[in-house]
């Protein structure tokens, strides 16, 4: 039984341009460019600043402790000297439900909102940040839930049996194909129902000018609010391509040949087995107390098993049900590619920074072998194999981007591509997404990356990154360690520039948090 359900990637696309009024002739006859804005802070020229990273923060407090305002508390100290927050997604848990905005982000987060001292006021669509968090969407944040559960009517034993246990975190609402996220941060256009109405506010706060026309103003203390589902800004001389991978994360289909047959009943035994697990987890919870504290924390641990088995059986879903070539969201792909090439081509660009939740690079035990871990990789890899193509030596022998920042894995990781005999040879890449949710495991095959090369004779396969950093879950029963983490990074003048990358860590230890100390590192 799936606990929640997705949307499909054209109605994803369909909904995100209706709530921005994607085109619109107001829009359009004001030169307006929906996927660009210029924080207003009075700093953004300065090519020396900080910022911070966040992701996959947006959880409840677990029994006895919050590890998401432990991870807030940590950034604290830096609020001041960071410009803002690149936040890669899931911002809320387990489905991007606008009832537990207040709690799951608007309370811990406190700080970084205009009027944050009475954060129980603050409504979910109406924040404003003084120091602006810049969020990407997550697959969670796009999460809704099965029509009512079906429990209510007593259809379905394992969804009757999660509901019997404290605050599942599922919500009554689900987040209506990606609305409650959208009505969090983006300019939410679709609210105005007049023209006159849509003009004023044009005119009021897309008065920034760019090579691409007007845009929004995003100010610090007064409106921020991102123009569209992806985006781009530029700060201190660097590139920030905001990107939302849940459009072009769909798995290829399997080959309609031996190989693929058996890889589709590979499938289906291994969706027979995790659905076993599942039945197995639930009769343990019936065993134990909630109200006992140590049977609570086992408890809590059997629910977020819970919620990776229905993560594995999505991507197995996707899998099997892809008869055709994947629904991508070309055209997302293709302003990338096309804002990445103007790019190399502005003499006032020094670097260029990518953000999205999909690693397309991870060790994290559940993510590697995800089949959207895959169709992340090639098609971030076609968009820069075009760029490369276009650009010839313009790049002078730099990578596309300088650095990658990604979530959905629940650790932080640092991972560096090898000469993977494509544009993404050469790449920094900082997984931050443990900022909230419950930490998982590095992957027992070890940091070294291979991928298969079928079509090259002699090389079937190749490393194509080296993890060169892993901070998640370690250790067993009472020696386990829950480390929960967000990163500083220090931008250096120059070109190229160099990123100075702070690790924040908090670990929870035998009912204690415990600051783990970490050095910094030069990318």
């Amino acid at each position: 039984m799936k606990f929640i359900s997705e949307p499909s990637i054209p109605v994803k696309i369909q909904k995100m341009k209706e709530r921005v009024h994607w085109g619109n002739a107001s829009i359009v006859q004001r030169g307006i460019d929906q996927t660009c804005m210029v924080i207003d802070d009075g700093n953004s020229d300065n090519p020396e600043f900080s910022f911070m990273v966040i992701g996959d923060s947006g959880t409840k407090s677990y029994y006895q402790h919050h590890p998401q305002r432990q991870v807030a508390e940590l950034m604290l100290p830096h609020q001041e000297e960071c410009s803002f927050v690149l936040h890669t997604g899931d911002v809320i848990y387990i489905v991007g439900s606008h009832e537990y905005y207040p709690r799951n982000f608007i309370e811990p987060y406190r700080e970084f909102i205009k009027g944050g001292q009475n954060y129980k006021r603050i409504l979910y669509d109406r924040m404003v940040f003084k120091t602006p968090i810049l969020p990407v969407l997550g697959n969670h944040d796009y999460y809704d839930v099965p029509l009512m559960y079906r429990l209510l009517a007593g259809s379905t034993l394992p969804l009757r049996r999660l509901f019997r246990y404290k605050d599942i975190e599922i919500g009554w609402h689900g987040s209506y194909q990606g609305d409650a996220y959208a009505r969090a941060f983006l300019d939410y256009l679709k609210a105005f129902h007049s023209r006159e109405q849509l003009e004023f506010h044009l005119d009021e706060h897309y008065t920034a000018k760019t090579d691409t026309g007007r845009c929004l103003r995003y100010e610090p203390g007064r409106f921020t609010r991102l123009p569209n589902r992806y985006y781009t800004f530029r700060y201190g001389g660097i590139d920030f391509f905001a990107l939302d991978s849940n459009t072009f994360n769909a798995p290829s289909p399997l080959p309609a040949t031996k190989e693929g047959e058996s890889s589709r009943r590979q499938l289906e035994k291994r969706r027979h087995e995790i659905e076993n697990e599942e039945i197995q987890i639930l009769e343990a919870c019936d065993r134990l107390n909630p109200d006992n504290p140590e049977e609570a924390e086992r408890l809590d641990a059997l629910k977020a098993k819970l919620y990776q088995i229905d993560e594995v059986k999505i991507d197995i879903e996707k899998q099997l049900t892809s008869h055709h070539e994947p629904a991508t969201d070309f055209e997302q792909l293709e302003w990338f590619k096309q804002r990445l090439i103007a790019s190399w081509h502005s003499q006032e660009v020094r670097g260029r920074v990518v953000y999205f939740h999909h690693p397309p690079y991870v060790t994290e035990a559940s993510k590697w072998h995800q089949a959207q871990t895959l169709a992340v990789r090639r098609r971030l890899r076609w968009v820069f194999d075009s760029v490369a193509q276009t650009l010839g030596s313009a790049t002078q022998g730099r990578p596309i981007v300088d650095l990658i920042l990604n979530g959905h894995a629940h650790c932080l990781e640092y991972l560096r591509t090898a000469d993977t005999g494509y544009a993404d040879s050469h790449l920094n890449c900082i997984v931050c997404g443990g900022s909230g949710r419950r930490p998982r495991r590095q992957r027992e095959e070890g940091t070294e990356l291979m991928e298969t090369f079928e079509y090259l004779e002699g090389s079937p396969i190749r490393k194509i990154a080296d993890s060169l950093l892993f901070v998640g879950r370690n250790g067993y029963d009472i020696f386990k360690r829950l480390p929960y983490s967000c990163v500083r990074i220090d931008v250096r003048g120059g070109t190229p520039p160099k990123f100075v990358v702070k690790p924040l860590v908090a670990e929870w230890f035998q009912g204690e948090w415990f600051n783990k100390v970490m050095e910094p590192f030069e990318i």
